[in-house]
């Protein structure tokens, strides 16, 4: 039991690191941004500087820079940096990891758009209810850090930022990043196999509560929350429990939360989690029976939540090997290069902190004169206009990256053939652990087929999402077939979800009709 839990806890761990570290290093490169370009003055103005407007535009630029929980530290710390107020800073913080283009063309394509904007709604309320109460009654802000004076333009702007984003790297920031880790390695070790599967059901009245105490420790990428968005729509689970899970689960973890403390100190900290928890509750309550689903049959129980579980049954056997098995797919090139980015910018920010710890760098970068032969293609930029068209690069960026995270549809089905390969040869050996594996990757392949063709040809026939629908349904039944051990079944199942799957690529690749001849 003790063996499962560690092993267990360690995956979930290194799985939720490698989902995290791209967003970390955008946000550290934000930061430097913010530190070196923009300055404090600046910085107050982009977010708002203070009362309700400053919320408002927190909340803007949070919906609009691509990040997540464990990413939006750096930048939290660096407003508060700025003087930055208070509500202002939690406001950016909670609602930053809750969309980003990636998640944001996931939600349009899940049939009921409406429930998307009605959630971005919400947070919007959310951290205008609470940010608005929190300032009533604590007005005085924190004490602030000095902040480094603006460096002239050239190579001596660029490794100030540099050095930025080492300091971050080495610092206080990974320290909570480490600690909002910890929170999914805790769940993965203490909660049992499957132990979610039931307990979000439609009608379950504890389902907001039970995610809400789930969703604050947990880790979720927006992309990974909105995916889960749409299973519980799809199966028919609780909605309250749906926005918990966004607002909680995507916007919070235990890391962030230890910086609240740190930042604010434990009263403050106190009433901004219990104004939260009261909002958002009493938000997932008044909404659950308006946004549940009643067009859909309700599912018995879902596999959308094993993530947050233990990923090995109590009674697993060859525990160690199948463990060994599953870190090697987590570190999996590409997807472990941002991790070995992150790790050599913390370590050499670390030999920096050694080296120099009084920050002798940055005040030499501060006062020093480049001198050089001015030339009449030099032209000087000011600091908040590179600062500023960077920032607007990495919102392109991100919209870049849909394309290439979402890809063409030809593409898809060469994955899914893969996919379908590994996940039909599995059930056909009953082996379920390597069935369920390749299903659910099957199944994710489904939803992005369906993003990457809504991305490139802007509609989605109500036919071809049916079919993707149909065949989802059809991987669920085959897994639960395979589970049951029964083999007559599963090869039935089989039979259905090719027949499935040969109709959706006839959904989205129709044949081309011949073309007719003059005398025809």
């Amino acid at each position: 039991m003790i063996e499962t839990a560690l092993w267990g806890g360690s995956l979930r761990c290194v799985q939720a690191l490698v989902l995290a570290a791209p967003t970390i290093l955008v946000s550290l490169f934000v930061t430097g941004l913010l530190a070196r370009l923009f300055g404090p003055k600046l910085t107050r103005q982009l977010y708002g500087g203070s009362g309700w407007r400053s919320l408002v535009q927190s909340w803007t630029l949070g919906m609009l820079l691509p990040g997540c929980s464990l990413g939006v530290i750096p930048i939290s710390r660096e407003l508060c940096r700025a003087g930055l107020g208070g509500s202002a800073v939690l406001a950016f913080a909670l609602t930053q990891p809750l969309f980003d283009p990636l998640s944001v063309l996931y939600g349009l394509t899940l049939g009921k758009p409406l429930i998307v904007f009605a959630f971005a709604g919400c947070s919007l309320v959310l951290v205008m209810v609470v940010g608005s109460l929190w300032d009533r009654l604590h007005p005085d802000s924190p004490a602030l850090e000095p902040m480094p004076v603006p460096v002239q333009a050239g190579w001596p702007r660029l490794l100030s930022i540099l050095l930025v984003v080492l300091r971050e790297a080495a610092g206080p920031t990974m320290v909570y990043v480490g600690i909002g880790l910890m929170g999914t390695a805790l769940l993965g070790a203490l909660l049992p196999f499957g132990a979610l599967s039931r307990a979000m059901n439609g009608g379950n009245p504890w389902a907001p509560w039970t995610m809400t105490w789930v969703a604050i420790p947990a880790y979720a990428t927006p992309t990974l929350a909105m995916s889960q968005l749409g299973s519980m729509f799809q199966h028919a689970n609780s909605a309250g429990a749906a926005l918990q899970l966004l607002t909680l689960g995507a916007g919070l973890n235990l890391g962030l939360l230890a910086w609240i403390l740190a930042t604010y100190g434990w009263r403050r900290t106190l009433t901004w989690m219990g104004l939260l928890l009261v909002a958002s509750l009493s938000m997932a309550y008044a909404l659950d029976r308006p946004l549940h689903p009643r067009d859909v049959e309700p599912a018995d129980h879902t596999h959308a939540f094993d993530i947050y579980c233990c990923p090995f049954h109590a009674n697993e056997t060859h525990l160690a090997p199948l463990a060994q098995q599953r870190f090697r797919e987590a570190l999996a090139l590409p997807q472990v290069i941002p991790v070995g980015i992150l790790g050599a910018l913390m370590l050499l920010g670390a030999v920096l902190q050694v080296v120099d710890p009084q920050h002798r760098l940055e005040k030499w970068l501060e006062v020093a004169e480049v001198s050089r032969a001015a030339s009449r293609y030099d032209v000087h930029i000011p600091a908040p206009v590179v600062g500023g068209l960077l920032l607007i690069g990495v919102v392109a960026m991100s919209i870049v990256g849909c394309f290439a995270y979402y890809p063409h549809k030809h593409e898809v089905f060469q994955e899914m053939q893969m996919v379908r390969a590994e996940a039909l040869l599995a059930a056909n050996l009953m082996d379920a652990r390597k069935a369920a594996h390749y299903i659910q990757l099957w199944d994710a392949w489904t939803r992005r087929l369906e993003v990457g063709v809504f991305l490139r040809e802007w509609h989605l026939t109500p036919y071809q999402k049916i079919k993707a629908k149909i065949l989802r349904d059809k991987l669920e039944l085959l897994r639960h077939e395979v589970e049951s051990d029964d083999h007559e079944a599963t090869k039935i199942m089989i039979r259905q979800v090719n027949d499935a799957y040969v109709r959706l690529q006839k959904a989205f690749n129709p044949p081309t009709p011949p073309l007719l001849s003059r005398d025809e």
